[in-house]
């Protein structure tokens, strides 16, 4: 089936079966190796990318349900040589340990701030939910989300002393 989707900005066209993940299309057809794998059932929050401007499960999103879409992967976050705020975020509060569902976390926080600017701790927490930390992280995700909305609360940390 032919397939033609816009990533990153860049419009793709591809021979594909229209029931493969986008996923492995992202991976395997398009090199875009940011996104990873994690359960392979939609439950980790690994493999989130925005689609139309929703986060979704790439693992088990068809790619047929992306045609004529647009998708952003981690990669697409950045404008240029120039992380994201985020992505900054991410190094400045030292998140990332093993790094492996960091580009799902990245993804959810920025379908967040683009849509709540100023969320409260308790929003972060609501809308991180459905991405899994192994090495748990969680404490340090929250404070680089609030550092770059801007709503630290006096108890948050870097995540550095835990």
């Amino acid at each position: 089936m032919a397939v033609s989707l816009t990533v990153n900005g860049d419009e793709r066209s591809l021979d594909i079966e229209g029931d493969t993940p986008l996923l492995w299309v992202l991976r395997d057809e398009l090199g875009l190796k940011g996104t990873k794998f994690g359960c392979g059932a939609g439950l980790c929050g690994a493999c989130t990318v925005h689609l139309n401007g929703q986060p979704v499960r790439s693992c088990s999103t068809p790619v047929e349900m992306a045609a004529g879409g647009q998708v952003v992967t981690i990669e697409g976050l950045k404008d240029g040589d120039r992380l994201h705020a985020l992505q900054e975020a991410w190094i400045e509060h030292g998140v990332p340990q093993c790094g492996y569902c960091q580009s799902g976390q990245i993804m959810s926080a920025a379908h967040l701030l683009a849509n709540n600017p100023a969320p409260s701790r308790e929003e972060i927490v609501a809308a991180m939910t459905g991405n899994l930390c192994r090495c748990g992280t969680y404490s340090r995700i929250i404070a680089a989300v609030e550092s770059v909305a801007g709503t630290e609360s006096s108890g948050s940390t870097s995540g550095r002393e835990a």
